[in-house]
Formats: C-alpha cells, structure tokens, sequence
C-alpha cells in the first residue's frame, strides 16, 4: 500500500500523559519509536521539540474530550495537524493498550486511512465556545421555570394554566406578590395584565390555592436564580457581538432565512465556520452535520437509512429554526414539508427541512448571496415535469406517440 506521510507522528491523548509514536519510512524500512510525556505544558513543549528533531512532518491524534486541545495548541504551526474521530479509527480486536493504540493510528495515517475532523480557527472555537454554554445556560433557566410552575401546583396555583408565560410581566408580578406573603385571590388577579386571554374571574379561580411560607421561600430561591441566569446570558451575548464583528455581513444574511433569528445564525457560523473550502459540496456538509440519510446495505438489501450521527449542537438548532419555517405557509420551507409529510411522516420532513436550511446557508456564506426563497410553486412545477415526463414514457411503451403543448391560460 502506498504510504502518503513517510515521517509521521500519532499521539494518543490522556488526562495526565500522552504516548507517541513516531513512523519514519526509509524505503521499504520503517523505523519507528515510542516514548510517553506528561501534559504539562512544559512537557508539551519537550514533546514538541523530539518532533521537530525527528524531522516529523505530519501528526495525528484522537479526539479524546477536551484533552487534545492543549496538545493541539502547542504543535499548531509547527506540524501539519490532523484530528481522527476516535469511532474511525478503532483498534484491530485484542490488541487494545497505550503502546498499540498510537502505533496503530500510526499505521493508518501514514497510508492516507484517517479522514480529518474540522477544526475551526480560533476565532470561531471561541464564538462556539460562547454559542453553547449560552445554550446550555438556557436549558438550564427552562427547568427553573419548570420547577417554579412545579412548586405552584404542589400549592394548587394553576397559574400556568391560564398564562402561557408564568415569567412574563403579569406573571412575573404576581409570582412577586405571593413571594411577599399576598394570599387574596382578588389582589393577585388584579396584577394581571389586560392583555391576557384569560379573564379576571378565571385568574382569580387559578390563583385560589395553600401557599405556605415554605413555598414561598422555594419559589423566591428559584427567581432569584433566574434573576442570575439572564445576567449572565446578557452578558454571554455581550460578549458574542464582539465575537461577531468580523462576521457581520454572514450574519445578516443568516438572519434572513426563516426560522433563523440571530441568535442562530451566529451558531450556524460557531458550528461550520465561515470557509465553505472545507466541505467541497453542500452534500459533504449535510453528512458532517447529520442530517442526510446514511448507507447502510447488504446483500441487496437496504439495513437502514436512519440519520447519521453528526454535529448535535447545529442538528438541534436547525431542527428547532426549520419547525419556525415551515409556519410560512407560502415559502419554499412549507411546501417542501407538507409534500414529504404526505409520505414519510413529520419526523423525516423537518428533518428534511433542517437540510435545506443548512444547503441555503452553504451556499449564502459561499457566494456572498442574500436568501432567496424559491416559493412554494417551485416544487409543484418539478412535481408537474416529472408526472408529464412519466405519463410520456408510459404511452411510448403502449406504442402511441403523443405531441405535448401547454394549454394558453
């Protein structure tokens, strides 16, 4: 087998200690040594330094947690750098150990058997850095609110039940109001604001529950939570924009696809980055991302054409932005749904919607183009060429030859 890399390195990540193996072709000789350093810094750097007088060229390295990243940051710009996901590159059964394990990946990777993971810049690792802990800082304000509107039932305050946000400025008051000791449903029913479906009788009914001084203590502990969580997302999206300078005019144009609000379109950016060269076709970024139908045969026979295991962050997203498209009822997104629903299912639609968000905002950060929405005329147009072409071929194999014109309207 041809080797592609003749003087190599794979490095095998721990929390404490990281092995190495080095692979030198000389010919059809092949040289190779073993050491093992600590992941102090210092220790990076030594390791760093044995590379370089070794004349290594390339290294790999496994995906291993946040422990590849200090080893990544102190080889960058010195070597070529390549990242193997873990799951591609496991090791032959019965021959699993730090000493193999390196020495295999070794192997691998110097005849051209490793495919890359993406590894953005810099400045898109510290906007995704962002991008998720504000995610995951706004799961963690949802269950609050859950726990809060747990607590009013367990007193028998059905005040979710007529307010659809129990945080909002009516239900904020009131949920004030009861923390401060007011137990008169009349009182609390005035808090609510005119602008509530439900009426004063129906809030005075939900507001009629046992709130004890316990209760109380529970649901201030909670808001007040809630208080430091949305400071500290106003201060994650503080630090966003800046993070987002030098982006702008891909996140304006993210911001005009439906579904996609700002927000999302700087965790597009934070997932996939802004260099489109690294997925040579919008295809090879629906793989990457997960949302495309994976191959999976054998003998003939389909085993499985359920979604592949990709990117959860940007998956997640996109799924959430495509269920706000296809609300348009004359958009390309709500056509292109309604017709796969028809046969595969809600599911397998906005999943399919998901993907054609994603190809929309491959080609837009490519081309520098604004969104433009194909309508949702475009695929009954495909539909009618397709039927026609059908119905053509169908009479040619009956023997009879037809002339097709379009009807003036």
């Amino acid at each position: 087998m041809q080797v592609i890399h003749p003087r190599c390195a794979a490095v095998d990540v721990h929390k404490k200690h990281v092995t190495v193996w080095t692979r030198i072709a000389r010919g059809s000789k092949v040289e190779r040594e073993f050491r093992t350093y600590g992941t102090h810094t210092g220790q990076l750097m030594q390791l760093a330094d044995w590379l370089h007088g070794a004349k290594i060229t390339h290294v790999v390295m496994e995906s291993t947690g946040p422990y590849w990243r200090p080893v990544w940051h102190v080889l960058e710009g010195m070597f070529e750098l390549t990242l193997a996901n873990a799951r591609d590159v496991k090791n032959v059964p019965g021959r699993k150990s730090d000493v193999k394990d390196p020495e295999w990946l070794s192997d691998l990777f110097a005849h051209g058997l490793v495919r890359s993971s993406f590894v953005p810049d810099e400045p898109i690792q510290e906007l995704r850095d962002l991008t998720r802990t504000r995610k995951q800082i706004q799961r963690e304000r949802v269950r609050q609110v859950q726990r809060i509107q747990k607590i009013l039932e367990y007193a028998n305050v059905k005040l979710a039940s007529v307010i659809s946000d129990i945080l909002g400025v009516s239900g904020r008051r009131i949920l004030v109001a009861i923390i401060g000791g007011e137990k008169d449903p009349e009182r609390l029913a005035e808090l609510g604001g005119s602008r509530l479906r439900a009426s004063k009788e129906e809030l005075r009914e939900a507001l009629r529950g046992y709130v004890t001084e316990h209760h109380r203590f529970m649901l201030k502990l909670h808001l007040d939570h809630i208080g430091a969580i949305d400071h500290t997302i106003q201060e994650i999206e503080t630090r966003m924009e800046k993070c987002l300078e030098p982006f702008r005019s891909e996140v304006e144009r993210l911001d005009t696809i439906p579904g996609i609000e700002r927000n999302g379109a700087a965790a597009i950016i934070a997932e996939i980055g802004v260099d489109m060269s690294r997925f040579p076709t919008d295809g090879h970024l629906l793989s990457w991302a997960g949302l495309c139908p994976r191959l999976d045969e054998s003998g003939g026979r389909t085993r499985s054409r359920r979604i592949r295991q990709g990117d959860r962050w940007l998956k997640t997203m996109l799924v959430q932005a495509a269920w706000g498209a296809v609300k348009s009822k004359d958009s390309y997104f709500h056509a292109k749904f309604i017709r796969i629903r028809r046969r595969r299912g809600d599911k397998k639609a906005i999943i399919a919607v998901a993907a054609s968000i994603l190809t929309a905002a491959y080609h837009m950060i490519k081309n520098q183009k604004d969104f433009l929405d194909l309508g949702a005329d475009y695929l009954r147009g495909i539909d009618r060429e397709k039927m026609a072409k059908r119905l053509m071929h169908r009479l040619a194999e009956l023997g009879l030859q037809v002339e097709v014109r379009n009807i003036a309207a």
